[in-house]
């Protein structure tokens, strides 16, 4: 396997981390045409979604916490 075919199944992979969504299935050709760059800024941009939607959660949760 080279390497967009590894990035790609990376980005697959994200995407159906995501509890409650349906699993996702990417075909590769949709996304061959992208360069490895391309492909490593979607990687990027999908991280930074779910660590951002990970603070909000935190957030959330703290508005449940009770002081002493």
């Amino acid at each position: 396997m080279d390497r967009k075919e590894l990035l790609i199944n990376d980005i697959q992979n994200l995407l159906n981390s995501y509890e409650d969504i349906h699993k996702t299935a990417i075909n590769p050709n949709l996304l061959e045409f992208m360069d490895e760059q391309t492909l490593l800024n979607i990687i990027d941009s999908l991280l930074y979604q779910k660590e951002d939607a990970k603070e909000s959660d935190l957030e959330w949760l703290e508005t449940f916490k009770k002081y002493n």
